[in-house]
């Protein structure tokens, strides 16, 4: 007979750990947490999730995007390491609902706070290293980072569609754009769509994450620019 599994052994089912891990448990910890309940934070694990993500995505550019050298791999490295990319993994495995945060952060909606997410992401990535060993966690991470890789591997030299729309839209006094996501689907096969207004002209884009989703609707917006 099966028994129920709790929300976080469907998390460590999800991401290949063992059910009632305890570095799973310690990974979704925030300092919030852990200072209101005398227990461990997720703040050590993150900083080693953080030089396995670093090398799980290094060896995934070196190893399936050999036309790269060092400049533009390093490029493409910092386009899928950062604060936005890794966030949007940590939601498309749904960490928000498994997260212990603390009373005041709850307060400030902090679920919302892509820096959290994303440690909290690095965090679990730690656990996976910690509890199956390397090869797991390299696993884990380049499938949540495969598509962002690719993605970026296009377009190495180039500014990101975001960041090119901004520069362009302040330099011409509009502001800096605005997006507003939408999700459709279950947690594991979920659909975004970004709608980005510049100058009062909508443009939308639609992508498996929500980084992806507003990359395209950048990309849109940067075809409709008016000067």
């Amino acid at each position: 007979m099966s028994l129920l599994l709790s929300p976080l052994d469907a998390l460590a089912e999800r991401v290949g750990l063992t059910p009632s891990s305890e570095l799973l448990e310690i990974a979704v910890t925030h300092s919030s947490y852990a200072a209101e309940h005398d227990c461990e934070s997720n703040e050590r694990l993150e900083f080693l999730g953080d030089a396995v993500v670093d090398l799980a995505v290094a060896d995934l550019i070196l190893t399936q995007h050999p036309e790269l050298n060092e400049g533009t791999g390093s490029l493409v490295r910092s386009r899928v390491v950062n604060e936005s990319s890794l966030a949007d993994a940590a939601s498309r495995i749904d960490l928000k609902s498994f997260m212990r945060i603390g009373r005041g952060v709850k307060k400030e909606h902090g679920l919302e706070r892509p820096s959290l997410l994303a440690d909290g992401f690095e965090a679990v990535v730690a656990a996976i290293y910690l509890e199956n060993g390397y090869e797991a966690a390299k696993r884990f991470v380049q499938e949540c980072l495969r598509d962002g890789v690719d993605e970026a591997a296009l377009r190495p030299g180039e500014v990101d569609p975001k960041t090119r729309l901004r520069q362009w839209s302040e330099a011409n006094s509009f502001g800096t754009p605005v997006y507003e996501v939408t999700a459709e689907g279950p947690s594991h096969d979920t659909t975004y769509t970004a709608v980005v207004v510049v100058n009062g002209h909508a443009s939308s884009g639609r992508g498996r994450s929500k980084k992806a989703a507003e990359a395209v609707a950048a990309d849109v917006a940067w075809g409709d620019r008016r000067a």
